[in-house]
């Protein structure tokens, strides 16, 4: 039996270690993704496109790539219609680009003729499987067994060799809040991949669609692109925090605003609203978001807020911070008591 490989913790803390390589920069990680969308949205046009980037070294979008070559597994369909997307996609491309239509399945030789593929072409960054069905194989196991372990094979050989391996795959029809719950299978497939991207449309007929975005080494992002002469462009890209501030209620910027022209302010709510000219926002509403985002929007932005309850009603006390005291305590705030938390 093979002794177990540890690492301690004093190793870990003070030895720099390799981060994750991005293929595409803040995008497309080394090691396992699942690209996943419904059927005939565009899934394999965005592929190809990625593919060309990748094998040039130009930018994806505005996003760099790292050169390499590149194995394109094209499994649902022909030469003849690669090469008719070709025509459209580009008048120049690189012989760093590989195409196969066919292959084994993973239970019967696909990771090994990946191996063989490697050793003709050792600088590959890049491999895109399309579609997982396609190397598959029917299985009486367990649903999240099998769907882990098919995952878990194809991981294995992305972190063995630091390369990036996206794998296309289908999404239900089934609405749900959540867009990652609608990739076809069991978490087995999300939770073992590195990264997972889903490709949605609202509509069916129309020519935008939203990329969802997230993973262990890549931060929640979506993208708003458009499909024209068969090219995703990009219209907008969304980080998670642009996402989060995107959340916080207008009022609160406008407070913020407020609080510029005052070093402090003490009232009821409705005595804040009437000050801060507010005639769209409930007092009971004012006061639930100043207690939610004190800890994070207004202490971002110097704010301090308390609330009391006494004789002569519920107070809010705000005061705003000129800067941080030495010790980290709130000795500038000159409205007591006012804890910043």
């Amino acid at each position: 039996m093979q002794k177990l490989q540890t690492v301690n913790a004093e190793t870990l803390l003070y030895e720099p270690l390799e981060k994750p390589s991005f293929v595409v920069d803040s995008l497309i990680p080394t090691g396992l993704s699942l690209f996943c969308g419904s059927q005939k949205i565009g899934k394999s046009w965005l592929m190809l496109k990625l593919c060309l980037c990748v094998s040039q070294g130009i930018p994806l979008w505005d996003m760099p790539t790292m050169e390499g070559d590149v194995l394109y597994l094209c499994l649902e369909d022909t030469f003849c219609r690669i090469q008719d997307r070709l025509f459209r996609l580009t008048d120049e491309a690189s012989g760093r680009l590989h195409f196969a239509v066919a292959s084994c399945k993973l239970s019967d030789g696909l990771i090994v003729q990946l191996e063989d593929y490697l050793k003709d072409y050792p600088d590959s960054r890049l491999i895109v499987i399309d579609t997982l069905q396609k190397v598959r194989t029917a299985s009486k196991d367990n649903a999240y067994a099998s769907d882990y372990g098919d995952i878990s094979l194809i991981k294995d050989f992305a972190d063995r060799h630091s390369l990036a391996v996206i794998v296309v795959h289908h999404i239900r029809k089934q609405n749900d809040s959540d867009v990652f719950n609608k990739v076809s299978g069991t978490t087995g497939l999300t939770g073992s991949a590195d990264a997972t991207f889903v490709l949605e449309k609202e509509k069916r007929a129309s020519d935008t669609a939203k990329l969802y975005v997230t993973g262990r080494d890549t931060p929640y992002q979506e993208y708003t692109l458009r499909f024209r002469d068969c090219r995703w462009e990009l219209v907008e890209r969304k980080t998670q925090e642009q996402l989060a501030k995107e959340t916080i209620p207008d009022v609160l910027f406008r407070l913020v605003d407020f609080m510029r022209d005052n070093e402090e302010w003490i009232g009821t709510a409705t005595e804040l609203l009437a000050a801060m000219g507010e005639t769209e926002t409930i007092p009971t509403v004012i006061t639930k978001w100043l207690n939610e985002y004190r800890t994070t929007f207004l202490s971002e932005n110097r704010i301090c807020y308390q609330y009391s309850r006494r004789k002569d009603g519920r107070r809010i006390a705000l005061a705003r911070r000129a800067g941080d005291s030495g010790d980290g305590g709130d000795s500038d705030i000159r409205i007591p008591p006012c804890y910043c938390h």
